[in-house]
């Protein structure tokens, strides 16, 4: 692909390796059970098996009604993308005279432009797949948690592999949903190629670090990562009436 100059492969190989790379890292590496993903991965599963320890469930049934909407709306968003992608292709000429007339750093290559935008298509396309295949996952673990026995009767054997089950559809679909929403803010870094090779390594790499911070750094792997001992903190009355303090535990 002679429109592609030798700093243009180096920044995609930069960005291919840094998108593949923080997949392995948070997925496979030794490091993903320090990872948000993996630690709520495992609430998931303990999701389930209070689940089916429960008579009633239509608390759980909600809170999954709810990831599937939220799935199903970057789903759509993702079509919208594409869409919106497809508007660039057939605008390229007309952008591109914009560009140079408010003197904005766009690559007057038609081709290299057309190049960018397939490329940018191509993401949108890929985060489309994985969000619709996580809310079909998700339609599956509902299904699952349907068929999941009463626990007042059902042999604790059973009841446990139904809650496996649930479970593990369960992680798959927001496995899946992650690699789609990390699909959408490495697209953000993509763009960066618009304004040239150079500005593409930099916001390859802000996004990287973005994310980074935000699986192995962040207040919210914080929070799910508190012991429960931390999490037990007294709940004082708002109407300045004093509260029982002889047992040190709150919630008792």
């Amino acid at each position: 692909m002679t429109a592609l100059a030798p700093l243009d492969w180096l920044a995609i190989g930069w960005f291919l390796a840094a998108w593949i790379g923080f997949n392995i890292l948070v997925e496979v590496s030794p490091l993903k059970s320090r990872s948000l993903s993996m630690r709520m991965e495992a609430y998931r599963y303990g999701w389930m098996q209070m689940m089916a320890s429960r008579p009633v469930r239509i608390m759980d049934t909600a809170i999954l009604t709810g990831l599937q909407q939220g799935t199903a709306f970057f789903a759509s968003t993702a079509l919208l993308a594409i869409g919106g992608a497809f508007t660039l292709l057939d605008a390229a000429d007309r952008i591109v005279e914009i560009a140079g007339d408010l003197s904005v750093p766009v690559e007057a290559n038609r081709v290299l432009w057309e190049v960018k935008v397939l490329g940018l298509m191509l993401i949108f396309a890929y985060a489309f797949f994985k969000f619709s295949w996580a809310y079909r996952l998700f339609n599956y673990a509902s299904i699952v948690m349907g068929s999941v026995p009463d626990a007042t009767t059902a042999d604790r054997e059973a009841l446990a592999l139904a809650a496996h089950k649930a479970g593990r559809l369960n992680a798959l679909a927001g496995r899946h949903f992650n690699r789609g929403q990390r699909a959408f803010f490495f697209s953000i870094g993509f763009m960066g190629w618009f304004a040239g090779p150079y500005a593409l390594g930099l916001t390859t790499l802000a996004v990287l670090i973005v994310l980074l911070r935000r699986q192995f750094a962040s207040n919210a792997l914080e929070a799910v990562s508190s012991s429960e001992h931390a999490l037990a903190v007294p709940i004082s009355s708002t109407s300045g009436e004093k509260t029982d303090t002889g047992s040190s535990n709150p919630f008792t």
